[in-house]
């Protein structure tokens, strides 16, 4: 469903639920508007749900509110970043990475992009103790699924004698307020080298020179685990906790007695 020029998604079996399909990627320009048109649509949809995007942390209407999270690393220079928002541990992991030959930099999305992504993805079957959702992939797949938002998405790869052993994907909003990390991944045979520090070096670089304010990385902490080693990185890099208001919007009398 298209709803002011989104996508929406819709979820659920007794209560219904519609929401952005690519949320945190994607806001709504006018949540109002949206409200009015799946009010009038007749889709059987009982509850919305949406996020603003930052910096709006505190309620602004008179919707109901459950508390969600995101990691948002401020951006203002690079050198603010390096001297005041990381600590030397984390510095030394970035020069870590300059010391063994890793080059950093941006990079355009094209064929030989794809393929190193493909030989990141095929590398091993299972990360971090799980089975790795994208080996296997073929390199039309990998073209398809990583060629998403190319607008208001850029690339960033980490390379060892030329060769692609890392890569960082941001995507933007439409107004250039915040870059949300799609993805970062790196070959696991080359962790010696700290590429994924060195990836978010690069990105704070990125966005600083855009004049973007803010990075986001997905969530800080999950209702199940408020705390692990990747929010450990993330806040070694940076990244804060920042809580964010989730609005619903009960649009039949069954959403509102779920909600």
């Amino acid at each position: 469903m298209n709803v002011c020029g989104k996508e929406v998604v819709v979820q659920g079996r007794l209560v219904r639920i519609a929401r952005l399909a690519h949320e945190g990627f994607e806001f709504l320009d006018s949540p109002e508007a949206a409200i009015m048109y799946l009010r009038k649509s007749g889709g059987g949809i009982d509850l919305f749900t949406f996020l603003p995007k930052l910096p709006h942390t505190s309620p602004e209407n008179d919707y109901a509110v459950e508390w969600d999270n995101v990691a948002a690393l401020p951006v203002s220079t690079f050198e603010y970043w390096w001297n005041k928002q990381i600590d030397g541990k984390t510095r030394n992991m970035v020069r870590r990475a300059e010391k063994k030959g890793l080059v950093v930099r941006e990079v355009p999305f094209d064929d030989a992009l794809v393929s190193g992504i493909w030989e990141i993805y095929n590398e091993c079957p299972v990360r971090q103790g799980r089975p790795f959702p994208h080996f296997g992939k073929d390199v039309e797949t990998v073209h398809t699924m990583s060629g998403t938002f190319q607008k208001t998405s850029f690339f960033i790869g980490a390379f060892v004698d030329e060769r692609l052993v890392g890569f960082m994907k941001l995507t933007c909003d439409d107004a250039r307020s915040q870059a949300a990390v799609m993805h970062i991944i790196a070959l696991l045979k080359h962790r010696d080298k700290a590429p994924t520090n060195a990836l978010i070096a690069q990105a704070v670089q990125c966005c600083a020179n855009r004049g973007i304010p803010y990075i986001v990385y997905s969530k800080f902490a999950y209702r199940a685990k408020q705390r692990d080693s990747l929010s450990d990185f993330k806040e070694s890099n940076g990244f804060q906790r920042v809580d964010l208001p989730r609005y619903y919007v009960p649009l039949t009398r069954i959403g509102a007695m779920a909600f």
